[in-house]
């Protein structure tokens, strides 16, 4: 599956799943159990822990509706089941070179999963972009920040069937 903003790997699912499951069965009970008794304590306009629970608790059910609608709205997509292994899709890890000679290795994933820092880009990115759908052997003009670059696809790969 390939063009959809919304995919997200197994293991990238299971992630917001288990920040979901820690925020609301973890730090939250224990937030709302900090304002209770910070709350019991008197005067609230100086009390730092009540003060400081009531805004952390509006952070974490702020990421809380963001997870749920997330995880709601992603399409889960097992890269390791990809039929079409010889082009760029969703979850494909990509080895190209740059213009000036320089090799780099992606991996195609969704918004909620890219780090860059360990080579996993959106595939809304502009290289991501950019890669979808092409083959090895693909030159592949890209605008980055950077500059206007072209890409040669040395290499496609996706994890092993399951």
């Amino acid at each position: 599956m390939s063009g959809s903003n919304d995919c997200i790997t197994p293991q990238g699912f299971a992630r917001l799943n288990a920040e979901l499951k820690q925020l609301w069965e973890g730090e939250r009970p224990q937030v709302v159990r900090t304002v209770s008794w910070a709350a019991g304590n008197g005067d609230r306009s100086e009390n730092g822990d009540y003060l400081y629970g009531k805004k952390r608790l509006r952070q974490i059910d702020g990421r809380v509706r963001f997870l749920r609608k997330r995880l709601e709205s992603v399409t889960v997509v097992d890269p390791s089941r990809q039929v079409e292994r010889d082009r760029v899709l969703f979850g494909a890890t990509v080895r190209y070179e740059r213009e000036n000679g320089q090799v780099q290795t992606v991996t195609i994933v969704g918004r909620d999963e890219t780090d860059p820092g360990r080579g996993l880009i959106s595939m809304d990115s502009p290289i991501g972009r950019a890669l979808l759908k092409r083959r090895v052997g693909d030159l592949v003009a890209v605008r980055t920040p950077g500059g206007e670059d072209e890409l040669e696809i040395l290499n496609i790969s996706y994890p092993p069937s399951t």
